[in-house]
């Protein structure tokens, strides 16, 4: 397949690192697949398409879209700029696109929908999440259970589904934790990648960045160690499958047989 492009927007190396990790080894990913561009330390090339990619991965990241520009850092301005100057080839074209966490603000302000600090925010920790009655017929949702647990932690969000989206998952606290714009154009509010370790990194790097209070690092650490969260990793993993697939029949297999939900990557 063409190789996936991975953006990353965090500054901090070991959680860029960790991210990239969790993203390859929960998407089924070898690093001679995927091309890794850490926009925090270079710029997208002018003339890159997204359309030489078999699929666009967005990670998280501490920015948030909804923050005065005038407050925001050159780097954060940079990387807001890289990630948004691509979107219009995206959703006008339909190419697949996964943006975690700060990408469902990267799709939702592109798309003209509010994003904001005013409600929906999470702290970090386990959420639980319900599938929609759109999502349960999604590709990437099939055979899911009702509800599920996905790990959090977010200051801004979508306040509204933004036009042209289809609501596929939600959270009594944060209403829209995933959306998909046309086909292949999707985003999600909880971390797809994260576990336990990834988490506890995060919050040990990001304990002063207005999360939660330093005091509860360890607290924090514990209840993610408590929780069983499964369910998200596999969304990841499904829409790598799809975009080697050439998206055509993201349920398919390579015969066109159908793939049991269970069975899929």
């Amino acid at each position: 397949m063409k190789p996936m492009l991975v953006l990353q927007l965090r500054p901090e190396t070991e959680a860029a690192a960790d991210e990239f990790a969790a993203i390859l080894r929960k998407g089924g990913l070898a690093a001679g697949e995927v091309r890794r561009v850490r926009l925090d330390r270079e710029d997208l090339p002018e003339d890159l398409d997204p359309g030489d990619f078999a699929g666009v991965i967005v990670g998280g990241g501490p920015g948030c879209v909804s923050d005065d520009a005038a407050k925001k850092s050159p780097v954060e301005r940079r990387i807001e700029a890289a990630v948004l100057g691509l979107m219009p080839a995206v959703v006008a074209r339909d190419l697949p696109f996964l943006g975690c966490c700060y990408g469902i603000g990267i799709l939702a302000h592109h798309l003209g929908a509010e994003v904001s600090k005013a409600r929906y925010s999470e702290p970090v920790g386990a959420v639980e999440c319900r599938v929609t009655e759109a999502g349960r017929s999604d590709p990437l949702l099939e055979g899911f259970p009702a509800t599920f647990r996905a790990f959090v932690g977010h200051k801004e969000a979508v306040q509204a589904l933004p036009r042209g989206c289809v609501h596929l998952v939600a959270s009594d606290p944060c209403p829209f934790q995933m959306i998909r714009h046309g086909r292949r154009v999707y985003a999600t509010q909880f971390h797809p990648e994260a576990d336990a370790d990834g988490f506890e990194t995060r919050i040990r790097i990001y304990g002063g960045r207005g999360y939660f209070p330093p005091e509860d690092a360890a607290r924090l650490v514990a209840m993610c160690r408590a929780e069983t969260v499964t369910m998200p990793e596999v969304i990841l993993a499904r829409f790598v499958a799809a975009c080697r697939r050439g998206w055509e029949h993201p349920e398919r297999d390579a015969s066109g047989e159908r793939v049991a939900p269970g069975a899929m990557p």
